[in-house]
């Protein structure tokens, strides 16, 4: 544990409007998040290396919680999990959504309730399956037909297990082709317009051991509009009416998934949360009314607008090289720690820390460490024109989807995870050594 004294100064400069809220300027040019100094982290953790702001992560939980307070709020795990995480999540009321056997044990064996976890995935393999009813999950999403007699076969003819089913009600929306899911062109769900839907929920009314609770829909990721949630409630409710009409089916539960965007950058819009539960609460009660159904239970599963901007990566820049009028800054880390820019183009705004540049700014690209041109991490960005080798860098909004995604190519190792609150600063996951790397490679 460390202990230090930052002065509660907060910068109101624009620039900082993606960092935690508990950001402070301690010295001219350093950071601190949680009370802690950034280059403290980075000089007793070594770099790469994240930080997550406890406090940020519990308070947009409660955030949630305040803006849905008669829904189910499920943290989407697949954003970043660790047992700390799966732990907070757990204190601040909220629910879990899993994807994988892996995800769900290291929940549940760290005391997370079964019972308040949901299985999703659209190629669930036997062992997620057999692990989600062994330790008693709450839910499971069934995304495929075939799911579902499989499923019920491992249940058992005296057993018993509530599902729901994902649908995709043909609406495209979200910040990159590649992460859209409520079109009818990609992997996930059973489409509503062409009756697909409809029939694998009359198969499953067919299989006693599974209790249909709801209804699932997933639109995508980064999605800044409230209008596809909107579109969306109108036709799945649609699908429910028609479910009550052909079988008296009247469902208690509505998951609308998650999806919302957040902001990486200065001036980049954001989902509007309050405007969002809302205007959902509103559309969902007058098309509920309209096709004479109660209202059903929200459940609501937010992943990178709870983790995302609590994150910080922090690295150390190893070279500078001038090659015509580009500048390119390499850092220590890159695609094996943060995929996202090389998979969707997206974009960062790292920030010099520890000393203030005394050159003006100019524009740079930083990139990685590893053997791919595509290894860029932020591409055309201002850093001062000062900026050498041996500097910090930090890049905010980097809870979700980083360190999750994190690969081992060229053998370089994950980077650790350290929590900062009040001034204090804790290793939550450990570096990746060459030792655990030799230890998974057992054949010669």
């Amino acid at each position: 544990m460390t202990t230090v004294h930052v002065p509660a100064s907060r910068p109101t400069a624009a620039d900082l409007s993606v960092w935690p809220a508990s950001t402070t300027e301690p010295a001219r040019g350093d950071l601190a998040v949680g009370g802690v100094p950034l280059t403290e982290i980075a000089d007793r953790f070594g770099t790469p290396v994240y930080v997550l702001d406890e406090a940020e992560v519990r308070e947009r939980c409660r955030t949630y919680r305040d803006a849905f307070p008669e829904a189910d709020i499920l943290y989407a795990a697949k954003a970043f999990l660790c047992r700390a995480m799966a732990h907070w999540i757990d204190e601040e009321g909220l629910g879990l959504d899993v994807c994988s056997a892996g995800e769900l044990e290291l929940a549940v064996t760290t005391g997370f309730p079964p019972d308040r976890i949901v299985l999703h995935g659209n190629a669930k393999s036997p062992r997620d399956l057999d692990t989600a009813l062994r330790l008693g999950v709450g839910r499971i999403v069934i995304d495929s037909p075939s799911e579902i007699a499989r499923l019920a076969a491992a249940v058992g003819p005296d057993g018993h297990q509530k599902v729901m089913v994902r649908v995709v009600p043909g609406i495209s929306a979200g910040g990159h082709a590649k992460i859209r899911t409520g079109t009818d062109d990609q992997k996930f769900g059973l489409p509503i317009a062409d009756g697909y839907a409809q029939h694998a929920i009359a198969r499953i009314l067919g299989q006693p051991q599974l209790r249909l609770t709801g209804l699932h829909c997933h639109l995508g990721s980064q999605i800044t509009s409230v209008k596809p949630y909107l579109v969306a409630v109108r036709r799945v409710v649609g699908l429910m009416m028609r479910l009550h009409e052909q079988h008296g089916l009247v469902l208690p539960e509505l998951d609308l998934g998650g999806g919302h965007g957040i902001a990486y950058r200065p001036g980049e819009p954001a989902l509007d949360l309050t405007t969002l539960a809302g205007r959902v609460r509103a559309e969902l009660a007058d098309a509920c009314a309209t096709a004479g159904l109660p209202v059903p239970r929200l459940v609501i599963e937010p992943g990178r607008a709870v983790v995302g901007p609590a994150g910080v990566a922090l690295y150390r820049v190893l070279a500078v090289k001038h090659t015509g009028r580009h500048v390119f800054v390499a850092v220590d880390g890159g695609m094996s720690d943060n995929p996202r820019p090389a998979l969707y183009g997206v974009r960062y705004a790292p920030r010099l820390v520890g000393r203030r540049g005394t050159a003006a700014p100019a524009g740079v690209t930083v990139v990685g460490r590893h053997c791919e041109a595509g290894d860029v991490l932020a591409s055309d960005v201002e850093l001062p024109g000062d900026v050498r080798p041996g500097d910090l860098l930090a890049v905010p909004v980097a809870g979700a989807y980083q360190l999750a995604m994190a690969s081992g190519y060229n053998l370089v190792g994950r980077p650790p995870l350290v929590a900062v609150r009040d001034g204090r600063a804790r290793l939550l996951v450990r570096r990746e050594s060459l030792e655990d790397i030799r230890r998974r490679d057992v054949g010669l």
